[in-house]
């Protein structure tokens, strides 16, 4: 009897043995649970607990990661929203055609314009626009208008209407600078230097009023340069302003820096606090060439007979801007005899200047109406006695002719005294940052010298 028992003990020992560890102390636990249950007197949650029991052991065999897991709560189903349609505008296109692209009638497009007085907005949409559309059922439910990466126009339906609501978005600013020298033009060594068009005419524009782009250019002129980029989500939208700039002109060095004053006015200064802007631009034609200069005894190229040339020649494509020099007044707009069309403009009571031979005006550009400077007034052309496209520009002074290359410019305003110690906390900052990235070129310029010699 006792040797039968032994091996029953053996056998027992075994089994338990063979079982996994985890499952014994699971099963210890259900089994400690299960006499609690019994020793405590009966209420209607425990008999509740009671009913579970003989699942929970049913689970036993069962892998005890399986027995353990949380039981999760059912989750109920996501709403998704309509997938939004987008279409760029095309060269041609209207809304009704965009419309109709999307899946929507003119009836939807008609509603849709009615339903909302800001929807007037897509009347000027122009290539490369966005218009994004929310469609269920067939029926428009949103529409979102975007004229840029950073201004976006939604409309949400309401009903039978569209509320809308202006979304913009703010880029992130980085500092950029770039230098160069200059071999052929600023136009040719600012695209070396990867400056878009754009920021080499804001350079020129800043420098305008003292170094005339068209004559006054030499070869190892140079220029710096340190503006803002504008990025969103990590793409380069285009750049933002010149923050700080200096141009070289035959040995003579200008600098340039950003302002905007207390009263949020904008302007560009030199470090002292004198402004860059005079009254007048040097030159009204970007970038053009002069062709026949300021000449009270010249021969005339049609006349043939000497003929006071009484202002300066600027040769430039037919069609090619040509700016107001300073604020004034209109006082002619249409044909001039030898001038064909030409423009006049007042400024003030000494000042007046005249521009011949234009193709056509600008909308707008007519006697009596008011410009400001640098505001396009016309465009080049050959109208009355010309050989070819050009500008004839005449400057006068006190009703004499003066020559405009070399006349003396007169001074806008500069930093008042009350706001010059603001004027220098906020750009002496930007003029040290852009003479550091200076030395910093300078020293990457060096290290590729050195390791050019070292490979050679």
């Amino acid at each position: 009897m006792q040797r039968t028992e032994n091996h029953k003990k053996k056998q027992i020992s075994a089994l338990l043995n063979a079982f996994p560890k985890q499952h014994l102390m699971i099963l210890a636990g259900l089994v400690t649970t299960l006499l609690a249950f019994l020793i405590i007197p009966t209420s209607d949650q425990a008999e509740a607990k009671r009913s579970e029991l003989p699942l929970a052991i049913k689970l036993l065999p069962q892998q005890h990661a399986e027995l353990l897991a949380k039981t999760e709560t059912p989750v109920a189903p996501k709403f998704e929203e309509p997938a939004w349609h987008l279409e760029t505008v095309k060269p041609g296109d209207n809304l009704s055609l965009i419309f109709q692209r999307a899946g929507l009638s003119d009836r939807a497009l008609y509603e849709f314009m009615a339903a909302n007085k800001a929807a007037s907005a897509l009347k000027r949409i122009h290539p490369g626009h966005k218009i994004e559309f929310q469609i269920e059922d067939r029926q428009l439910q949103a529409l979102q208008y975007s004229k840029d990466p950073l201004s976006t126009l939604k409309f949400t339906r309401n009903g039978t209407s569209f509320d809308s609501e202006q979304l913009d978005r703010q880029p992130d600013l980085h500092t950029a600078y770039r230098e160069a020298t200059i071999n052929d033009s600023l136009f040719m060594a600012g695209k070396r230097a990867q400056m878009d068009a754009n920021l080499i005419m804001e350079l020129a524009n800043i420098f305008g009023w003292d170094v005339d782009f068209a004559l006054d250019i030499r070869q190892g002129d140079s220029f710096k340069v340190m503006y803002q980029e504008k990025f969103l989500d990590g793409e380069k939208l285009g750049n933002g302003p010149i923050l700080a700039a200096e141009f070289i002109n035959q040995g003579r060095a200008y600098k340039a820096v950003r302002y905007e004053d207390s009263k949020g006015n904008v302007h560009y200064y030199t470090p002292e606090g004198h402004t860059m802007r005079k009254e007048f631009l040097r030159t009204p034609v970007d970038f053009a060439r002069i062709s026949s200069h300021f000449n009270l005894r010249r021969k005339h190229p049609v006349l043939n007979k000497i003929r006071a040339h009484k202002g300066t020649d600027y040769a430039a494509p037919r069609g090619t801007p040509i700016k107001a020099a300073g604020d004034g007044k209109v006082i002619h707009a249409g044909r001039k005899g030898g001038y064909g069309n030409t423009v006049i403009i007042q400024h003030g009571q000494t000042y007046k200047t005249l521009y011949a031979h234009l193709n056509k005006f600008r909308r707008g550009v007519r006697s009596g109406s008011r410009v400001k400077q640098g505001q396009i007034i016309g465009y080049v052309g050959s109208t009355g006695l010309a050989t070819g496209p050009h500008l004839h520009y005449e400057f006068y002074v006190n009703g004499a002719v003066r020559n405009p290359v070399t006349v003396k410019l007169p001074k806008a305003k500069s930093i008042a005294k009350s706001e010059l110690n603001r004027f220098k906390q906020q750009t002496q900052p930007l003029l040290a940052n852009m003479d550091g990235f200076h030395q910093q070129t300078l020293y990457a310029q060096a290290a590729n010298t050195n390791q050019q010699q070292d490979n050679g």
